[in-house]
């Protein structure tokens, strides 16, 4: 599906396919009249024979729900596959570890979740030996002169966590399909409904569905889409058989549920960011705000290029000290602190005083402001939202 930023008809086929979805595929399929599908909790199915084959027989290899809500996941994605998996970090890991052989060759943007670079710096490296070089993308010819014709998977977070930095998804293709290289993106911060890799070249993309797909905070899960049959069936038996990390059918349904609305969300987050983002860029005690969606953002262009709208995530830098940080914090009323993203609520998270031991400092990955904040903007009101900054920023 091409994302065409001055066609809304593009935006109405997407809500189509949200709200319809699949399941009234599977639905008729199985002769029922379901218009939401159906929780499937059992582990095992009938067995049966010639024309009455059961399609599922054992709910680690396939059931119903997981069925509906990945066929759901892929036509969102305009993909032909779609994979969901326990975790966010579960569908990276499995991605990575799968396409990557030991002793293998990746190339990463070096803005990454910090999840994501202690899997690269500790595990990939440390116990299968791979080869990891890590590349301001920014720039694709940083990513051009890491890849060689040993590489074995290009990977970019695009819009970054927290940094709000992009790649241009297009001239990194072009660098992977010159060494015959797959490409994967992780596009969580974006949603399917703002950013369309696999239609921008990508041969893989990525989401945490705790975030935006999900968009309720309750449920954890990651999903991988993918063109490529051959990656399918890799990433597949891992999945089902190697290492048995698929979504539960209570979270695939919870996920579908939320797929529903993800259109008429992420105009609203869109909506309510791009007012915080102009008040917080005007306001004294802010050095600079991170967000694409402002054209002060050095990649603006960038951004209205190859997405069809911002998001709801933004970054910006505290202009004090971690004292008056964590006061400006304890101020906060509308805002929660607290981790993760995506959801009806607004949150606010400081990597250096809420998660010290992920930040990343070192040589080969982008380092992060002591005195940034990552800001996760939800469905309240906008005036409201600002109004709590002002109120609680000195």
């Amino acid at each position: 599906m091409t994302q065409d930023n001055d066609d809304d008809s593009y935006k109405n086929r997407f809500a189509t396919i949200a709200v319809g979805s699949a399941e009234t595929t599977r639905s008729n399929k199985d002769r029922t009249s379901d218009v939401v599908s159906p929780i499937h909790l059992s582990t095992t199915f009938e067995w049966s024979s010639g024309d009455e084959a059961n399609e599922h027989d054992y709910s680690r290899e396939s059931n119903p729900t997981r069925a509906a809500l990945e066929d759901q996941i892929a036509r969102l994605e305009g993909g032909k596959h779609g994979l969901v998996f326990a975790s966010g970090m579960a569908a990276i890991s499995t991605t990575i570890l799968t396409l990557v052989p030991p002793g293998g060759h990746l190339v990463s943007s070096d803005s990454i979740y910090s999840g994501t670079e202690k899997l690269l710096t500790e595990l990939a490296t440390g116990h299968f030996g791979f080869d990891v070089d890590f590349v301001d993308a920014r720039d694709p010819e940083n990513v051009a002169d890491a890849v060689d014709s040993d590489t074995d998977l290009i990977w970019a977070e695009t819009p970054t966590n927290p940094l709000m930095q992009l790649c241009d998804i297009r001239a990194v293709v072009d660098i992977a399909d010159n060494y015959n290289t797959l490409f994967g993106v992780d596009s969580t911060f974006a949603s399917p409904y703002f950013q369309a890799p696999l239609d921008l070249g990508a041969d893989i993309v990525v989401h945490s569905t705790t975030k935006y797909l999900n968009g309720h905070s309750d449920s954890i899960g990651g999903a991988v889409i993918t063109d490529e049959d051959g990656v399918f069936e890799q990433l597949s038996f891992a999945q089902r058989i190697g290492l048995g990390n698929m979504l539960s059918p209570f979270d695939c349904y919870l996920v579908a549920r939320g797929v529903k609305t993800l259109p008429a969300r992420m105009e609203h987050h869109e909506e309510n960011a791009m007012a915080v983002a102009r008040f917080l860029e005007n306001h004294d005690q802010v050095a600079r705000v991170y967000y694409p969606g402002l054209k002060s953002h050095p990649q603006h262009d960038l951004a209205s290029e190859q997405m069809s709208g911002y998001s709801g995530m933004m970054s910006f830098e505290f202009d004090g000290t971690l004292i008056e940080l964590e006061a400006f914090v304890e101020g906060l009323e509308v805002f929660t602190p607290g981790a993760s993203l995506g959801g009806a609520e607004s949150l606010v998270e400081v990597p250096s005083l809420m998660i010290p031991d992920e930040v990343g400092h070192g040589e080969s990955t982008a380092e992060i402001p002591e005195t940034l904040v990552r800001v996760s903007v939800g469905l309240e009101d906008a005036a409201d939202l600002c109004e709590d900054l002002r109120t609680a920023l000195p």
